[in-house]
C-alpha cells in the first residue's frame, strides 16, 4: 500500500475547451460571432480530447529533424516532424484556424476564426506558426491579381497536405525577412533580386529566422534595383522541379519546440514580386500586422491553458485540511491569474473584431490598438505561466505536465513580430503619422467612462501622458513603454468595463489601475468577489 496514489489531481481530459471557458464564449457572442457556436463547439470537444493533448506533447518531445541531404548525396533540405505534429496541423486546417474569416466572408466571420486559432493554441502552440502566416498572407497576395488567383484557393482549402508537390490544391505559407546584420531593421536586408526577364526575379542572400520552413511558399524581402521589395517564392516551381531553398539549420530555441526555425541560404532562387518595387514593407506590413494580432490572440491562449490547468489542481489537491482552492491565499492568486487571462481574451476578441470591418474607425483603431495589446499581453505572457506552474508544485516543474512547456512558450510571442521595443517606438510611430489612431483608441478608452472612478482617473492620466509625448518629440522614445501600458491597461479596463462580467470588470479595476495596484499575483484586495472570480477559470 506504500505506492497508493491519493490526493493527486487526475488527467484534465475529456473537457470541452470552448463550453468551459466563459471569457472565450462570452466574448465570441458579444463580438458578433455568436453564429459560430456550432464549430467552435466541436473544436472544443476536440481540443479537449485526451489523444489530442498526447498529440501535442509528442509533438513537442519529438521535435522536427532537419536532413540537409539524402543517402546519396542529393541536396533534399528536408525537415521531418512526428506525425501528431501532422494530425494537429490537419485538425486545425480542418476547422478553419487559418484562414476561415478570408474564405468565408461575414459579420464576426475574423471573431469566430481568432476563437478557432485560440482553442489549438492553447493546447498545441507551435503549430500555430505556420498556421497564422497563411492567414496573415492573405492580405499581401491580394496586392497581386495574378499570383492571388493561383494561389488564394489553395491557401483558403481546408485540407492539409503536408508533401512538397506540384499540382497541391492546398498551400502553407511561411515568411523570410530577418537578416543577421539588421533583425528587425528590414531595410538594412542584403538580400539581392535580379529581373530574370520572365516575370520571375532571382534571389540571392541569407535569413537568418526563416520559421516552418517546409511551407509551400514564402514571402521573402529584398533589395530590387528600385529599393526593398516583397517575393512570393515557392518551394516547388511549376512542372515539379524543387526551386533553390537551402536549409542551413535549425534554430535550438528556448520553446517552440514543435515549430521549425530555421536559417536558409537563397541562391538564384525563383520568386514573383508582389506589389511595387521599392514597396516591399508596405507588401508585407499587412501581414505583419495580422501575426502581431495572433501573437496577442496565442499569448491570451496560453494564459488560458495555464490559469485551467492550475484551477484544476488546486480543486482537486488537499493540504492542511481543506482544498487549495478554498483557501484564501490560492484563492487570490487563481483568481488573479484569472482576471489576467479574462483581461487578454476579452482584448483578443475586441482586435479580432475590428478586422470585421473595413470602415475608417475600424481601420485607425486596428493600427494602434493591435500593436498596444501585442505589446502588453504577450509581455504578461512568462510570469502568467509562472505563477500558475507554482500552483502546481513541483508537478507543474516537470515535463510531464504542460505547464512547463507553456512557461518555455510565453517569451516567442513578446519576441516575435516585433519584441518590446521595436512595438513600443512603432506605436509613437503611429501616433506621430496617424494621429487619428490615436483619436479612435481614445475613443474606445471614452466609452467606459463614468462607471469607475479609478479608470477614468487612469484616462485622464493616459491622456496627459501621451500630450507629453507629442510637445516633446525628441524625448519621446524614452518615455515609449510607459505610453503603452497606460494605453495596454486602458484598452483593456475599457473592453471590460464595457463588454464583461461586473465582478470581472470591478477586479480588474480595483487591481491594475488602482492606486494600490500590484503586478504581483495574488495581492487582490479581499473585499473582492475573489471565489465568484476564481469559479470562472
Amino acid at each position: 500500500m506504500t505506492h497508493e496514489v491519493v490526493n493527486q489531481a487526475p488527467p484534465r481530459v475529456d473537457l470541452n475547451e470552448y463550453l468551459i471557458n466563459p471569457a472565450l464564449t462570452e466574448a465570441v457572442d458579444r463580438y458578433g460571432a455568436g453564429w459560430a457556436t456550432g464549430r467552435l463547439t466541436e473544436a472544443g470537444a476536440l481540443t479537449g480530447r485526451a489523444d489530442f493533448q498526447r498529440d501535442a506533447e509528442l509533438a513537442n518531445t519529438h521535435p522536427p529533424v532537419f536532413t540537409g541531404h539524402d543517402r546519396w548525396g542529393h541536396r533534399v533540405d528536408a525537415v521531418e516532424f512526428h506525425p501528431g505534429y501532422h494530425r494537429i496541423m490537419g485538425a486545425a486546417i480542418e476547422h478553419g484556424a487559418h484562414t476561415s474569416c478570408w474564405a468565408e466572408p461575414r459579420p464576426g466571420a475574423h471573431v469566430a476564426r481568432a476563437a478557432t486559432f485560440m482553442l489549438f493554441a492553447q493546447v498545441e502552440p507551435g503549430h500555430a506558426c505556420p498556421v497564422s502566416m497563411t492567414h496573415a498572407v492573405v492580405p499581401s497576395l491580394r496586392l497581386a491579381p495574378e499570383p492571388a488567383a493561383e494561389w488564394l484557393p489553395r491557401v483558403y482549402s481546408r485540407d492539409y497536405d503536408p508533401a512538397l508537390r506540384d499540382g497541391k490544391a492546398s498551400a502553407i505559407f511561411g515568411m523570410a525577412m530577418t537578416e543577421k546584420q539588421g533583425g528587425s531593421d528590414v531595410r538594412a536586408n542584403s538580400t539581392r533580386a535580379v529581373d530574370a526577364g520572365d516575370g520571375t526575379w532571382r534571389l540571392t542572400g541569407h535569413k537568418w529566422f526563416c520559421s516552418a520552413p517546409q511551407s509551400d511558399a514564402f514571402l521573402v524581402l529584398a533589395q530590387a534595383p528600385g529599393g526593398l521589395s516583397c517575393f512570393l517564392v515557392p518551394r516547388v516551381l511549376p512542372g515539379g522541379d524543387r526551386n533553390v531553398f537551402r536549409i542551413q539549420r535549425l534554430k535550438d530555441k528556448l520553446g517552440n519546440r514543435s515549430n521549425a526555425s530555421s536559417e536558409i541560404e537563397l541562391d538564384g532562387t525563383v520568386g514573383r514580386l508582389l506589389g511595387e518595387q521599392g514597396r516591399g514593407v508596405r507588401a508585407i506590413i499587412e501581414m505583419v500586422a495580422q501575426t502581431r494580432l495572433d501573437c496577442v490572440l496565442g499569448s491570451a491562449a496560453g494564459m488560458r491553458q495555464s490559469v485551467a490547468e492550475a484551477a484544476w489542481h488546486v480543486r482537486h489537491r488537499s493540504a492542511f485540511g481543506a482544498l487549495l482552492i478554498d483557501q484564501p491565499a490560492m484563492t487570490a492568486v487563481i483568481a488573479d491569474l484569472q482576471l489576467e487571462a479574462e483581461a487578454a481574451t476579452w482584448t483578443a476578441m475586441r482586435l479580432a473584431s475590428a478586422y470585421d470591418s473595413d470602415d475608417g474607425e475600424s481601420v485607425a483603431f486596428r493600427r494602434l490598438a493591435v500593436a498596444v495589446g501585442k505589446y502588453w499581453v504577450c509581455k504578461r505572457g512568462p510570469n502568467h505561466a509562472y505563477e500558475a506552474l507554482e500552483c502546481l508544485g513541483g508537478n507543474g516543474y516537470t515535463e510531464a505536465f504542460p505547464l512547463a512547456r507553456r512557461y518555455r512558450e510565453q517569451p516567442v510571442m513578446a519576441v516575435w513580430e516585433g519584441s518590446g521595443n521595436v512595438i513600443a517606438l512603432d506605436v509613437l510611430r503611429a501616433m506621430a503619422r496617424e494621429p487619428e489612431s490615436v483619436q479612435a483608441v481614445d475613443r474606445e478608452l471614452a466609452s467606459a467612462l463614468g462607471v469607475h472612478p479609478v479608470y477614468d482617473a487612469h484616462v485622464a492620466a493616459t491622456r496627459k501622458l501621451i500630450g507629453e509625448v507629442a510637445a516633446d518629440p525628441a524625448s519621446a522614445a524614452a518615455s515609449a513603454r510607459r505610453v503603452v501600458e497606460a494605453l495596454a491597461l486602458g484598452l483593456q479596463g475599457a473592453v471590460l468595463i464595457r463588454q464583461a462580467p461586473a465582478e470581472i470588470a470591478d477586479g480588474f479595476v480595483a487591481a491594475r489601475l488602482g492606486a494600490d495596484r500590484s503586478l504581483e499575483y495574488g495581492a487582490l484586495d479581499p473585499r473582492l468577489p475573489l471565489a465568484r472570480i476564481a469559479a470562472r477559470a
